[in-house]
């Protein structure tokens, strides 16, 4: 009885091994997070130490208030968001050693650069997240506490150990929205509670359906990214509600992504 697999580079950390995977889904996940982590172990310099060494003492200061527990390992998210992005602007994962030289080569020539752009901008993110911390922890009504707790789940998704190469770097700009949208509801909920709410049970039900989804998804594969979509999708709905100047990246309504989730379950 012949049995398929499909072999691929897996990122074991500080190495990288081969693997063999049931399905092609798992295949390309691993590979590209193998490919990532053979070309950052092999590149001279370190670009989240090269970043890290551009930095005034005032930026680092900065930086320190983050969710990754170190300054170092926020550098090392960026590094590795930075990898991702240049893996795909050249082509990327590798499948032959001509291939893997040929994409490391370009990788390497662009690493440091991008990496220390993506500090820049995370550095913004960062001030956001921490702008909207301060606020949360300033508005004290015990009438608001199930908005506010909203709004600290929120928070807590967005701006996590990781959330850089989650994301990816072009989404960046979008997560800065996504804060100073969180930022702009905190300011109005006080003097606006039952709008808010009622904007709050809509965007719930929504999160509610979203987890139903994941839970149709096979167990153990990659979730596809068209599902994974839809998390911004219910991003970009808070925005719309409570921060409508702001303006959303696409047209997005609770109909459209009822029918983006009817549409993904497979």
């Amino acid at each position: 009885q012949p049995v398929k697999a499909y072999p691929a580079l897996v990122d074991d950390g500080d190495t990288v091994s081969v693997r063999l995977f049931d399905t092609e889904a798992e295949q390309g996940q691993a590979m590209w997070k193998g490919t990532r982590r053979l070309i950052l172990r092999n590149i001279p310099v370190n670009p989240a130490k090269f970043a890290s060494d551009r930095l005034t003492n005032a930026q680092k200061l900065a930086l320190s208030s983050n969710p990754h527990g170190s300054v170092q390992a926020l550098f090392d998210d960026c590094a590795m968001a930075a990898a991702d992005k240049l893996i795909a602007d050249f082509g990327g994962p590798a499948w032959d050693e001509e291939s893997y030289r040929k994409l490391y080569d370009r990788v390497r020539a662009e690493i440091v650069d991008t990496t220390v752009r993506t500090v820049g901008q995370v550095q913004q993110v960062l001030a956001a997240w921490q702008a909207c911390e301060r606020r949360l922890k300033a508005v004290r009504s015990p009438a608001l506490l199930p908005n506010l707790q909203d709004v600290r789940k929120q928070l807590d998704g967005l701006v996590k150990p990781g959330f850089v190469t989650e994301a990816g770097l072009r989404r960046l700009p979008d997560l800065m929205r996504y804060l100073v949208a969180a930022d702009r509801r905190l300011q109005q909920m006080p003097t606006n509670v039952q709008r808010d709410t009622t904007r709050m049970q809509k965007v719930q039900e929504m999160q509610d359906e979203y987890a139903w989804l994941l839970e149709q998804m096979p167990q153990g594969r990659p979730v596809p990214s068209s599902v994974l979509d839809i998390r911004w999708m219910i991003e970009e709905l808070r925005v719309s509600y409570f921060a409508h100047a702001l303006g959303t990246a696409y047209p997005v309504s609770d109909k459209r992504i009822v029918k983006a989730i009817d549409a993904a379950v497979p």
